[in-house]
């Protein structure tokens, strides 16, 4: 947790605060709005929570946080929401919490599933994590999709025997991956779940389409709660945008309902709305 003597002076007074350890990966923003807010710089408490539904959220954000930054003078409740991850979103899909610092603070998320559970990017390996998983019937799967976010993608295959799934342009931030995808076409990889390599912010990057409806999009596109829509950024592609261009083009191959980013907020938006989004940004 948090250090108060490190606490930021843009702080609002109150129990709750963010201290000069954050690294403005915009976690807390995503999961608290109402209380966290941003400098440009950092996260910073905007608004102490007001009531019971401001007050979980804020708990959430400070389990959430993968440098441990956020504090509070009050610990009541704080062990209870770390036993709520994986965060249920829609049908058997959770968002794992427990965000790394090894992959910049990015989401990860969980697939219950009949055939074998899935990781997509990985959390912050920690045993109470580890249990809730196990609770669950474990991992079969880890699906990467680039490079920067592998995060602890080996301590969970090793525990659960779990088999990697990551492009071979990437294969160096996972070298004993299990299963590698190769070249630029789809790739069904398991039923109900497809592969799409979509280059740009790296050279490897892949989504996964799940069921038609969910999109783990990676650092390809994220809902941006400023614009009020679907974004891509020339200014974290680390590759290509002109590749990154045609990559959200050929998304509008597929339908899907969710977008759930590495970066970013994630966003539930009817099939014929999100293509119009896409197809905006690619533009």
């Amino acid at each position: 947790m948090a250090d108060v003597n490190r606490r930021l002076a843009e702080n609002v007074p109150g129990n709750w605060y963010v201290d000069s350890t954050c690294i403005n990966c915009d976690t807390c923003r995503q999961l608290a709005p109402e209380t966290f807010g941003d400098s440009g710089e950092f996260s910073f408490v905007t608004s102490q929570p007001g009531d019971a539904r401001q007050l979980d959220a804020a708990r959430i954000a400070l389990v959430a946080c993968p440098t441990g930054s956020i504090g509070t003078s009050d610990k009541t409740g704080l062990s209870a929401a770390a036993d709520r991850f994986p965060l249920p979103i829609a049908h058997g899909v959770s968002y794992c919490g427990f965000n790394s610092p090894k992959s910049f603070g990015g989401n990860s998320y969980f697939v219950e599933h009949p055939e074998g559970n899935w990781l997509i990017d990985t959390p912050r390996f920690v045993e109470r994590l580890v249990r809730r998983f196990e609770a669950k019937g474990g991992l079969r799967y880890i699906f990467l999709t680039h490079r920067d976010d592998v995060a602890d993608a080996a301590l969970w295959a090793r525990r659960f025997a779990a088999e990697r799934i990551i492009h071979r342009l990437e294969l160096a931030s996972q070298p004993e991956s299990e299963r590698v995808i190769d070249g630029f076409d789809a790739v069904e990889v398991a039923p109900e779940f497809l592969a799409i390599p979509t280059p740009g912010h790296t050279r490897g990057h892949m989504a996964l389409l799940y069921r038609n409806r969910f999109l783990f999009s990676g650092d390809h596109m994220w809902w941006s709660r400023t614009r009020g829509r679907l974004s891509a950024s020339r200014s974290v592609c680390w590759y290509s945008w002109p590749e990154q261009l045609k990559s959200l083009r050929r998304l509008q191959e597929f339908s899907f309902e969710w977008v759930l980013p590495g970066h970013g907020q994630r966003v539930c938006l009817p099939a014929d709305e999100i293509q119009r989004q896409v197809s905006a940004i690619a533009l």
